[in-house]
């Protein structure tokens, strides 16, 4: 469904979703994003790549539980998201209207627009 990581040597939080977020789903998400992000120390300013190359628009009513859930989250300086869907593109620009948020058709190319860094060099 989901998988969340915080990778603190590049000040990056990493997350994929993989399937459909049902609202159970979007539940568990914002229980576990925020006991994860309280325990990571991570502070406003972090990096955030969010990867839904592998899912399409998801339901109204899951983003809008996760979006209220997590609207307390400090704020990132750069946000990432990976698609190819212009659906996707769309629904994400509606809710996230951030000047520091890009869109990429790769997470790679996400990763070195996040970082600075060709992604090869950051792997290394």
């Amino acid at each position: 469904m989901y998988s969340i990581a915080f990778r603190p040597e590049l000040n990056l939080l990493d997350i994929a979703w993989t399937g459909l977020m049902t609202e159970a789903a979007a539940r568990a998400y914002v229980e576990e994003g925020r006991a994860r992000f309280r325990q990571s120390g991570f502070t406003a300013g972090y990096r955030f790549r969010l990867d839904l190359s592998p899912v399409h628009v998801q339901p109204p009513a899951s983003v809008e539980s996760i979006m209220t859930g997590l609207s307390d989250i400090p704020r990132a300086s750069r946000i990432a998201v990976v698609t190819t869907s212009t659906i996707t593109r769309l629904q994400i620009r509606r809710l996230l209207p951030r000047p520091y948020l890009s869109f990429f058709d790769t997470p790679e190319a996400a990763l070195t627009w996040l970082v600075g860094s060709p992604a090869a060099e950051i792997a290394a």
